[in-house]
């Protein structure tokens, strides 16, 4: 199944408390649940004013109507190719 990143703007995204962002994880599983086993929200990473997710769907449709639903930004989606890591190297 393919795997997706998404950009999420959000202004001072870097200085959301823990308890926000629970909340906003919550959300995000609980649209994630009612949606089906065919999308997964795999991490996130969370920097000054952007949050960049991970997820695996079969479509950037599922992904932008998870976003719609859970009331999230779904600036940019990009869908991965491949990978590299330090074992690439070798």
């Amino acid at each position: 199944m393919p795997k997706f990143v998404i950009e999420r703007e959000i202004p001072g995204a870097g200085d959301l408390t823990a308890d926000q962002l629970k909340a906003i994880s919550q959300t995000s599983c609980g649209v994630l649940n009612k949606m089906g086993s065919e999308i997964q929200w795999i991490e996130s990473f969370v920097t000054g004013d952007k949050i960049y997710c991970v997820y695996i769907a079969p479509n950037e449709e599922m992904i932008l109507e998870h976003a719609q639903k859970g009331g999230f930004p779904a600036n940019k989606i990009c869908k991965v190719v491949n990978t590299i890591s330090p074992v690439t190297a070798e």
